[in-house]
């Protein structure tokens, strides 16, 4: 194997694996809602990993950013702000192993950081190796303050405003630059679909809470070139949208204890069917907001199992 394709086969370097235990509370956060829990003080920037398979979409900047990406660990694993430059990185599965489906992962975070570890490296690695490329997107973001203690306040204010009152809309907006990078992602993998060993029938997209709703929103404004073939939005909002014509299949991850949309009912699902698209449903019991590849000890531990088995139920992973 090149070491090119070994790059592409595992992505950056010095990135964490599987999730392992977690301790009781935390575990049930994504590192945004994490962060409004631990001192600014207590974070720290790193250098950026190596990531020489990244690939630049030619997107544009982000309007009013002017400093670097701001590279940090939460709960030991790696995330990353203020990204003005939209890159893909490809995950590639073993050549014996590949099925020929495609999927684009968008991490989350609020639209102001991104975890690449919690829900970008790990899922990519695991689709990998069950057969399935993955091309972990790294979308540009709200710019964010340099300093800490100002990050701070800044997520917690955009927390306050995502955590409302029962019955209450559940809403954070989403930046124009993180849509048009998602139908970016879509397009450039399927037109190098021969190179990735990829079906450019079968690209599909995936995203984690904010990656989550940018995935419905890319798949409400796409063209026919850049239709995802399916959809896959992990504990997303709930609430309804306007299903674009000729919506794809979408399969629903989401926790009932999840502190931003478990209690939100299943408007989001109801309505896609409702206006004649397919969906499936998957409400854990417990795993919370940003649960990644799963929580050991609860029953979203093997979600991305039953993910791979819809893609099959739904012919993505036929042989090429």
């Amino acid at each position: 194997m090149s070491d090119d394709r070994r790059r592409r086969t595992r992505g950056p370097t010095g990135l964490a694996g599987r999730t392992t235990r977690p301790s009781r509370l935390l575990a049930f956060l994504s590192p945004i809602l994490m962060w409004a829990m631990v001192a600014p003080a207590a974070a720290q920037n790193l250098d950026p990993p190596s990531d020489p398979a990244a690939i630049k979409l030619g997107t544009g900047g982000v309007t009013g950013s002017t400093g670097p990406e701001i590279w940090w660990r939460q709960g030991g694993k790696l995330s990353v702000r203020n990204v003005t430059e939209a890159t893909l990185t490809p995950v590639l599965p073993a050549p014996d192993k590949a099925t020929g489906a495609a999927v684009v992962i968008a991490p989350g975070g609020a639209f102001r950081t991104l975890a690449m570890d919690q829900e970008g490296w790990s899922i990519a690695r695991w689709l990998a190796d069950h057969g399935v490329a993955a091309f972990v997107l790294k979308y540009r973001l709200v710019p964010t303050s340099p300093g800490w203690p100002e990050f701070g306040r800044e997520i917690s204010d955009v927390m306050k405003k995502a955590v409302l009152g029962p019955g209450q809309e559940r809403a954070i907006p989403v930046p124009g630059q993180a849509v048009e990078d998602g139908l970016a992602a879509i397009r450039l993998v399927r037109s190098r679909a021969a190179e990735f060993g990829v079906d450019p029938k079968r690209v599909g997209m995936m995203g984690f809470s904010a990656g989550a709703i940018t995935t419905i929103t890319t798949a409400q404004q796409s063209s026919a070139d850049a239709m995802p073939a399916f959809i896959a939005p992990i504990y997303p909002s709930m609430n309804r949208v306007v299903v674009p014509a000729g919506a794809p299949p979408m399969f629903v991850g989401i926790a009932t204890d999840d502190p931003l949309f478990g209690k939100m009912g299943y408007g989001l699902v109801e309505g896609w069917i409702a206006a004649g698209g397919k969906a499936e449903l998957h409400a854990y019991q417990r795993g919370g907001h940003g649960y990644g590849v799963g929580i050991r000890g609860t029953t979203s531990w093997d979600w991305l199992e039953g993910f791979r088995r819809w893609l099959d139920m739904n012919g993505m992973l036929k042989s090429r």
